[in-house]
């Protein structure tokens, strides 16, 4: 028995003796070498792959990625700066078919769902027409914007997050009405999600800023390729409160056990133009460096990112101006790449700079 017992004591010193020394090599920064890629080591040419050779939009962003990843570089920017905002509609996701998906959810909900269009109110009736209009006219009625967001909250009322968020998952299913092969909820520009991942890659944080309710830009994220958490995704809002709540305020009132948040039906803001920046400030609190958008209701947004800022920023903004692959339109690319000269924001031809929008299989009808 003593030999056995001396056995396990050396071969108990000699675990020791490895495991103070691998201590030592981490307490000195020496570590083991691993054969996972660093951070620097990823390939834009990999990642953006479905991005034209030439893209000048690429080429910028990744001149500039290696500007601020640098590390001692003059550009150099903290991880924990790496903020980038990004619109929605337009600029991650499908805006024309024919118009926002959170219209067509109201059209859909209001007009066409049996189970609610005869509880549906003259207000939310009227206004699912006036998208409609819209939809065959190509001309927006005056206030509909914010008529809509008010229509939003009253038909989805009284609906937990949850359901809310499974209704949505339904419409998502739906096919594109002017499109080959693709749902409601596939209508992602594959080319832009390969942005967010590069910018992720990049340890950058992500955030989605849209003038499109919060919890329905939530629902087309979920269950989606676009890897970004809720906390992450700001839209327009409505209020929440607790079916037992009533008219109590929320200052009197106690949250129970029994309690789940519901929809209210009152619309608080429609986040676009300025709302866009306020609400960076409110809930991000630190100035982005990157901008991404498609329109004017972007402009503030870009402006904010690139003015006075500390850090080397940008403002990319995409043009729809490709009319084979998607619904673009020549007149609005050709003002907003105007409005990049003038600016000295960074245009994306849709046209140019992708060689695919939604992928293979996907069609224009």
């Amino acid at each position: 028995m003593s030999n056995g017992t001396n056995k396990w004591k050396t071969s108990t010193i000699v675990v020791s003796c490895l495991l103070a020394v691998v201590t030592v090599f981490y307490a000195f920064g020496v570590g083991w070498k691993t054969d996972q890629p660093s951070q620097n080591s990823i390939s834009p040419d990999t990642v953006l792959s479905l991005w034209t050779e030439n893209a000048e939009a690429k080429d910028q962003l990744v001149s500039y990625i290696n500007a601020i990843t640098e590390d001692g570089g003059a550009d150099y920017i903290p991880p924990e700066n790496r903020i980038a905002v990004f619109d929605f509609d337009g600029t991650l996701f499908c805006e024309t078919d024919p118009t926002y998906f959170d219209y067509t959810l109201l059209v859909h909900r209001v007009l066409e769902d049996k189970k609610y269009n005869k509880k549906a109110s003259d207000f939310e009736k009227e206004v699912a027409e006036k998208i409609v209009a819209f939809n065959e006219t190509g001309i927006e009625a005056k206030g509909l914007e914010v008529d809509h967001s008010n229509a939003v909250a009253s038909a989805f009322k009284g609906m937990t997050v949850d359901e809310f968020n499974e209704y949505i998952q339904k419409f998502k299913q739906l096919p594109m009405p002017g499109y080959n092969g693709m749902k409601r909820g596939e209508s992602w520009y594959k080319p832009m999600l390969q942005v967010v991942e590069y910018l992720q890659a990049n340890d950058f944080t992500v955030y989605i800023v849209s003038g499109t309710d919060r919890f329905i830009v939530r629902g087309i994220v979920c269950n989606s390729p676009l890897n970004i958490p809720n906390r992450q995704i700001i839209g327009s809002d409505e209020n929440l409160v607790a079916p037992d709540q009533g008219d109590t305020d929320g200052l009197s009132y106690v949250f129970d056990d029994d309690d789940k948040l519901v929809l209210g039906g009152k619309f608080i803001v429609k986040n676009l133009k300025l709302n866009k920046v306020t609400v960076i400030a409110q809930e991000i609190g630190v100035q982005p460096v990157l901008s991404f958008g498609n329109s004017t209701g972007d402009s503030s947004m870009a402006e904010y990112v690139t003015s006075n800022n500390p850090y080397k920023s940008l403002a990319f903004m995409l043009c729809c101006d490709d009319t084979e692959r998607e619904n673009g339109n020549v007149e609005k690319a050709e003002n907003m790449a105007s409005l990049c000269k003038e600016f000295d924001w960074i245009p994306i031809s849709m046209k140019n700079d992708w060689t695919t929008i939604y992928g293979e299989g996907v069609t224009k009808k």
